[in-house]
């Protein structure tokens, strides 16, 4: 299969609400880039809900979806993180963390009722959600002489890249952003201008 270099993910935060005897499940969707935002995240959310008896969370990282975190704190081994990590896998999602905060309402719901409940809750929040799709691209930094501009500009305009950053005086340089898939063909492009050099800067 050849790499994909599309991911979906959610366009901004959302919550959802489930109830079960009681119990109050308070579901909160974060689009997030690495573990620090989920932190911050977590404490905000432990500090507005200090009184919930469980802040259970997933989370989902990287295009190629490789990466994932679980916290039951402190439920049933399996019954909470889980569950909403499972709900991200199956409406394939990434990039995004869910905190499930957990009222307690003296009904104990036991294992079935927990993974359901921490599943629903994760749904409901999800239904709030605009899914999009974004693509993994890398940025490189060209640099050339001011002459080239326009055959610079012209590759920039073919290929649809975005411009990051410019800066113009006799030696001129541009930072863009290349899709993954089109990398090889765009660099292919600059190799046959003369005296204009592409440097790799990171992907996003």
């Amino acid at each position: 299969m050849l790499f994909d270099d599309t991911y979906r993910t959610i366009e901004k935060p959302v919550e959802g609400l489930f109830r079960d005897r009681g119990s109050k499940f308070l579901a909160f969707a974060y689009p997030v880039n690495n573990e620090t935002e989920l932190k911050n995240n977590l404490t905000q959310l432990k500090a507005e809900h200090s009184k919930a008896n469980h802040h259970c969370w997933a989370m989902r990282l990287t295009p190629d979806r490789s990466i994932f975190r679980i916290n039951d704190d402190g439920e049933p081994s399996g019954t909470a993180g889980r569950p909403i990590l499972n709900t991200l896998l199956s409406r394939d999602l990434t990039n995004l963390a869910v905190v499930v905060v957990r009222y307690f309402g003296g009904t104990l719901l036991g294992v079935p009722g927990l993974i359901n409940a921490y599943k629903v809750a994760t749904e409901e929040a999800l239904q709030q959600a605009v899914i999009v799709e974004k693509t993994v691209n890398d940025i490189y930094s060209i640099e050339f002489n001011y002459l080239q501009m326009n055959d610079i500009m012209r590759l920039i305009k073919e290929d649809n890249l975005a411009i990051i950053e410019q800066s113009f005086d006799n030696n001129c340089s541009i930072t863009v952003s290349i899709r993954k898939m089109q990398v090889n063909q765009t660099l292919a492009k600059i190799s046959k201008l003369n005296g204009v050099l592409a440097k790799y800067v990171h992907s996003s």
